[in-house]
């Protein structure tokens, strides 16, 4: 789909007067409403931007939006809008430059890449099968994205994801997939002076479960299983008859999760009569770096060309968006947005001078990728 370009040109006073904007409509994702009033800004934004509204879409009342060129996708841009830093944040770190640095809560993660995506495709004149989808709860899990990531992904060449980059510039080139874990334990309550003997008592068996879970970690293969916030009995003189242990697990492949979910299933209790209910699951699967190997070379070749410093791929614990889309075996690079640090911090911040030759190497490896005909798959 050929449309006209946006007459502003690609400058750092441009891009970032919108990262500004966007910054200061503040969206945590637990608040609908202010998510819904910061969809409401990136629509308008995007619109002047790219000369057409986008697609609002609510599941359940969180609003995500999505710009489609042409019949299906070849090239989706993965961004989103909501935040981590609750209503107020902005009274006491408000949008700021200095010295280079740009900060305010959300600049890193990711409005800065949000103000890219945006950006980027406003240059580009023929924009058949690119596709940009912004979400709005990417921060607590994406659940109610995650379907609309899979369908909008599915068949595409690659995606392209705006979240901010590692240390240096660097790009994601893996990130480990995880699961998320309830356990409860179920024991029997008594009165632990008159007659403990009676009770099954809870926090031994969730003693038990905790050391089962830490053991299934593999730092040889990547694997983390850390069991986090535990919980159990009701009063100081009562045996405990509930327990509640969350469990985190961290995994480079498919096979890792796969295993460690198995095994959480099949755990027989230590102490008799004591039973357990596993709840939750495989949350992301992860995103591997065959997934990223063919995109990350095209963008090396390109920065090389375009006069860039070298690029470089890591990879990484924290999972993102990307891991839905590379499950699917679509080719993913992640990190093509903000430079700098401190992602969910105070000290949050981007570098100034890194912005447009970041987005010139996206608007550069978007039409890299929209005009190989070569077929694509993993």
């Amino acid at each position: 789909m050929s449309v006209p370009v946006a007459e502003a040109a690609l400058t750092e006073t441009a891009m970032i007067d919108t990262v500004q904007r966007l910054i200061e409509c503040e969206s945590p994702s637990s608040d609908h409403a202010a998510v819904a009033r910061s969809a409401d800004l990136v629509a308008a934004l995007g619109t002047q931007l790219l000369g057409v509204a986008p697609e609002r879409i609510d599941v359940d009342g969180v609003a995500h939006l999505r710009w489609q060129f042409g019949a299906s996708t070849r090239v989706l841009l993965l961004a989103h809008h909501d935040t981590v830093w609750p209503i107020g944040t902005l009274d006491r770190l408000p949008f700021a430059i200095d010295d280079g640095l740009l900060a305010g809560p959300g600049c890193f993660d990711m409005k800065t890449g949000l103000a890219m995506a945006l950006h980027a495709v406003s240059q580009i004149d023929d924009r058949d099968g690119i596709t940009i989808l912004v979400t709005g709860d990417e921060e607590v899990g994406s659940v109610r994205s995650r379907a609309l990531i899979e369908e909008t992904a599915a068949g595409a060449r690659a995606t392209l994801v705006l979240e901010a980059s590692a240390d240096g510039g660097a790009l994601k080139g893996e990130r480990k997939g995880v699961s998320l874990y309830e356990v409860a334990v179920s024991g029997r309550a008594a009165h632990a002076g008159l007659e403990p003997e009676k009770g099954i008592n809870a926090s031994i068996e969730l003693a038990h479960l905790t050391l089962a879970a830490a053991a299934l970690t593999d730092t040889g293969a990547g694997t983390s299983v850390t069991p986090t916030v535990a919980s159990s009995g009701s009063t100081t003189n009562t045996v405990p008859a509930r327990a509640l242990l969350s469990i985190d697990v961290r995994a480079r492949t498919a096979d890792e999760l796969e295993r460690v979910d198995a095994a959480l299933r099949a755990y027989d209790p230590v102490t008799p009569g004591a039973a357990i209910e596993v709840r939750g699951g495989i949350n992301r699967p992860p995103l591997e770096s065959r997934m990223s190997a063919s995109l990350f070379a095209r963008a090396a070749r390109l920065a090389e060309r375009c006069g860039l410093a070298p690029l470089e791929c890591v990879a990484v614990g924290g999972a993102s968006d990307g891991n839905f889309t590379a499950g699917l075996g679509v080719p993913t690079l992640d990190g093509l947005g903000a430079v700098g640090g401190g992602a969910h911090a105070e000290n949050e911040h981007a570098l100034i001078r890194e912005i447009v030759p970041r987005t010139r190497l996206l608007i550069d490896l978007i039409t890299d990728i929209s005009r190989t005909e070569e077929p694509w798959h993993n």
